[in-house]
């Protein structure tokens, strides 16, 4: 079983240049599609507890019902945040990590190389083709 979870968007290019990033430093993560499988409140709070961040901060705005709700809205309290979120898992920013390194919302996707456990095994070019690392595994 793996140390390393992603919750996952196999729609979003940034959430598979990270899952190809992780996979890069020799790891299989766990991948939740959290659109399909949403974390419950408690994994949720821990999520975001984790990562050090503002509720509010990891609230997707674009193709989300962010606006229709009037999420910007400061008279909303994380608690009533994080209701939105599960009611509409759309709304969770993506794509977070677990590692035993940390927690972090991997965007942008070479976040992700802070809290990996192995160095990347060589190259990886984003979808994009921007290069993320070199032949030997090294930041560019």
């Amino acid at each position: 079983m793996s140390s390393i979870t992603i919750y996952h968007n196999p729609a979003c290019g940034t959430s598979r240049n990270v899952l190809g990033l992780i996979r890069n430093s020799g790891e299989e993560p766990a991948v939740i599609e959290y659109l399909k499988t949403p974390p419950d409140r408690k994994t949720l709070k821990r999520l975001i507890a984790a990562m050090g961040i503002p509720v509010r901060d990891v609230l997707r705005q674009k193709g989300t019902p962010y606006e229709a709700l009037a999420l910007s809205d400061p008279k909303w309290t994380d608690e009533q945040l994080i209701d939105f979120m599960l009611e509409h898992p759309i709304l969770i920013n993506r794509p977070i990590v677990a590692t035993p390194m940390g927690t972090r919302l991997c965007r942008p996707s070479e976040a992700v190389l802070d809290i990996l456990p192995r160095p990347q095994r060589g190259a990886f070019n984003k979808e994009d083709g921007e290069p993320v690392t070199d032949t030997e595994g090294r930041r560019v």
